[in-house]
């Protein structure tokens, strides 16, 4: 028998996605022998038949037909010997050097669904079905290839019928890793907190205690959720007592759309993101408020039940509360042995390990895409291609900042970005930095070349970094906060080396190159550096990181700069005792303990005090500006209030006078709290546009990329994107990842990137050298 053979090389998204099944289908279809494998940088195919034209047809349906789940990068084709195989086969996996990318974990799809609805199935009410098309991957998959002993699913052994539908070809669970079913798969397990007995029951049990006003803890895919009636306001106190939470708000889980529809107005670009494969949390705009679930805000993060077992759990509830089972600032719990006990009533268990612990992906859905609040489960591991241009020999481990941390690895022309971690200054939080980031290392056989960080010689990360470097003997580059910023949108949207940009950096604060506080200001960059062109002006922080918790101090703070010799009783200040702001009033003075920032963060702070929209304590990050947001979008005014821009500085400078007293006015003839939250909006928009057009005048520069925490505020990322557009610069701001310090690691995988390819080497006088 003659014929003609290829061996074809598969990369991207193909491991844990139904892609060996799809091969083996395929070459049935047409006829087609050989051999399908996994191996550590793909899949591997052996195709051969007795002429060219079938190989091409085979060639043409893997490009254009594959799974659903599957993205392909590249397929490399070259000719191989003709072996006369008899049919075509599955072979085992063979692992070696290991980059392949795994499929990040997704939701129960159509099929599993009506597969434990219905009585005659043999998984009638299991709740861990899945197929190749849902189900876990990420969170546990322990190293690649990616195959059933290299998961957590490896110490259950399949039963003769889980078995046969494995080796069948055509059943859609061929190859499925997590495959199972109540004879040999996981078990759900209730019990009372503090106890080991099982209380019998299970699912329904647990639905029936949480109707009675109680709090479970119920393991999902990457951690435990915290879960209570949300109709019920004890229970929901209880959690949040619990949880330290006193009005940061809680998410909610979903039945159904209609049951969304019943709390929220629902655009089309909404309901996409709900049903997605992914089903992340997305913040809609309320239409009843459940007391107690999202204080102060109009709007209400809600999620649709995305595994077999939550929605078995929501068949007669309807809708649960299911906030992150972590104690305030910590990761989400994943193992029953971390303390779950001490944060619930009840635990709804399950012996299915979870190796990487992930939680719940947050997003918006704006004019211009996605907004990633927090970019986690359903998206982490996705691979990110590197911009032309950039490509650099060497991989590179970029270790994020402080706040909100992600770390990220580069290898082979492509970055994944980690889920989210949380802020390093926890304990907790820093030893799931160090267990992800040894995961990806491992799991993308990845040995960096170098190390990347932040500027700020005191970030834990930093540190963690130089101490790295000194033990594997390889560079720390460290990057500037902002310039890692406007980095990540750059790679994100795969801009190759060239002219600068204008990146506008608005966040809390970032580390500068001098030492100084810079929180707003707007660089001119390109991979290799950046400078600054203008900030807003420096203003005292009284009592330094306080100011950011109490937005009263800022309020005060801008009054004093203004020139007032009293403070104003307005707004906010109306309630803080007088005692309490004259000591202030005196810091400011006397120019002690109020170090200088030109932060946007603290002025949305001070605006959100003024008008009276904060609180007098932000319980959680940006809970001012978010206030603030809510009440302006109430207004459609197109007004706003006057700022300076000076010329005359270097870096430009950006001043708020007329934008204080503009307010004090408005409060003196008692404009409504909306008109005046949206005219600050507006002049924030304006703010940037007047500042893009001077740098336009001078240097030429047409992009104008927005980014930093701050433009997680959807009006004022909308607001400004279309001010933008209609003065003919093209705007770019992040849509697959958030603007926030989630984003550092990529940026940073940028600067390395640029550095290794220069054949740059870090200089050392900025070295941390200390632990």
């Amino acid at each position: 028998m003659t014929g003609t053979a290829r061996r074809i090389l598969v990369f991207g998204v193909v491991q844990g996605v139904g892609f060996r099944p799809f091969i083996h289908r395929l070459s049935r279809r047409l006829g087609l022998r050989g051999w399908v494998k996994n191996i550590g940088t793909g899949v591997e195919i052996h195709i051969e038949g007795p002429s060219r034209p079938g190989l091409e047809h085979f060639l043409r349906a893997l490009r254009e037909e594959p799974p659903p789940l599957a993205a392909i990068e590249t397929i490399e084709e070259r000719p191989a010997r003709f072996a006369g195989f008899g049919d075509f086969r599955v072979r085992r996996s063979r692992g070696g050097n290991s980059f392949v990318f795994i499929a990040p974990d997704v939701s129960v799809c159509p099929e599993c669904r009506r597969d434990i609805a219905d009585p005659k199935d043999r998984r009638f009410r299991y709740p861990f079905t899945n197929c190749t098309d849902c189900g876990p991957r990420y969170t546990i998959v322990r190293k690649l290839p990616y195959d059933r002993p290299q998961t957590t699913m490896a110490s259950f052994p399949m039963c003769p019928d889980c078995a046969a539908e494995y080796d069948d070809p055509a059943d859609r669970r061929y190859h499925a890793q997590p495959i199972a079913c109540p004879a040999c798969g996981p078990a759900v397990r209730l019990r009372k907190s503090g106890s080991t007995a099982e209380i019998p029951g299970g699912l329904a049990r647990a639905a029936d205690l949480i109707r009675r006003g109680r709090v479970l803890a119920v393991k999902g895919l990457g951690g435990f959720h915290l879960v209570c009636d949300p109709r019920n306001p004890q229970a929901v106190a209880r959690l949040r007592k619990i949880k330290g939470r006193l009005t940061k708000p809680l998410a909610l889980m979903a039945r159904d759309m209609d049951m969304v529809r019943t709390l929220a107005r629902v655009s089309p670009a909404e309901a996409r993101l709900l049903t997605s494969v992914q089903h992340p949390i997305v913040l809609l705009r309320k239409t009843v408020d459940i007391p107690g679930i999202a204080p102060h805000l109009n709007e209400v993060g809600v999620m649709l039940a995305y595994t077999p077992l939550h929605a078995l759990l929501l068949e007669t509830l309807g809708l649960i509360v299911a906030t992150s089972s972590n104690p305030k600032d910590s990761p989400i719990m994943k193992d029953e042995s971390e303390g779950i006990d001490g944060l619930c009533d009840y635990v709804l268990g399950h012996n299915r390990p979870i190796h990487m612990r992930a939680d719940d992906s947050v997003l918006k859905e704006t004019r211009g895409g996605t907004l990633f609040v927090r970019r986690a489960r359903g998206y982490v591991p996705a691979p990110q291609k590197v911009p032309p241009g950039l490509e650099a020999p060497g991989h590179v481990l970029a270790v994020g900042a402080e706040l909100k941390d992600t770390v990220a690895i580069s290898k082979n022309g492509y970055a994944v970005v980690s889920q989210f971690l949380g802020d390093l200054n926890e304990y907790n939080n820093h030893r799931y930095f160090e267990e992800t980031t040894a995961h990806l290392e491992r799991l993308f056989d990845v040995r960096p070349a170098c190390v990347v960080s932040d500027l700020h010689p005191d970030f834990h990360s930093t540190r963690w970094a130089a101490r790295y470097a000194r033990k594997s003997g390889i560079p720390h580059f460290l990057v500037q906060h902002h310039h890692a910023h406007v980095l990540a949108v750059l790679l994100e949207h795969g801009i190759p080396p060239g002219p600068k940009v204008l990146g506008v950096a608005w966040d809390g604060y970032g580390f500068g190159g001098n030492g100084e506080a810079r929180g707003a200001e707007f660089l001119l960059a390109d991979y290799a550096a950046a400078e600054t062109f203008a900030r807003f002006d420096p203003v005292p922080l009284p009592g330094g990181d306080l100011a950011a918790k109490q937005p009263w101090r800022m309020a005060l703070s801008y009054l004093h700069r203004e020139g007032f010799r009293a403070f104003p009783a307005v707004g906010l200040l109306q309630s803080i005792p007088r005692d309490k702001q004259r000591a202030i009033w005196t810091m400011l003075e006397k120019k002690s303990h109020a170090p200088l920032a030109s932060s946007c963060g603290r002025l949305f702070d001070a605006v959100s005090a003024l008008i009276g929209t904060a609180p007098a304590a932000n319980e959680f990050e940006a809970e001012a500006a978010m206030r603030l947001e809510s009440e302006a979008a109430e207004s459609s005014s197109p007004a706003r209030y006057s700022f300076e821009l000076d010329e005359s500085l270097n870096p430009m400078g950006i001043g708020f006078g007329g934008l204080i007293r503009g307010i004090l006015a408005d409060i003196r003839n008692r404009t409504p709290k909306p008109e005046m939250a949206a005219k600050f909006h507006n002049t924030l928009a304006r703010v940037i546009v007047e500042t893009a057009r001077k740098a336009r005048r001078r240097l030429g520069t047409e992009t104008v990329v927005l980014c930093g925490g701050v433009f997680l505020n959807r009006l004022l990322i909308e607001k400004t994107s279309a001010s933008l557009r209609r003065d003919g610069f093209r705007v770019l701001r992040p849509v697959r990842y958030s603007p926030g310090d989630e984003s550092i690691s990529l940026g940073q995988i940028g600067y390395a990137l640029a550095r290794l390819k220069a054949g740059k080497r870090p200089h050392p006088a900025v070295n941390p050298s200390t632990d």
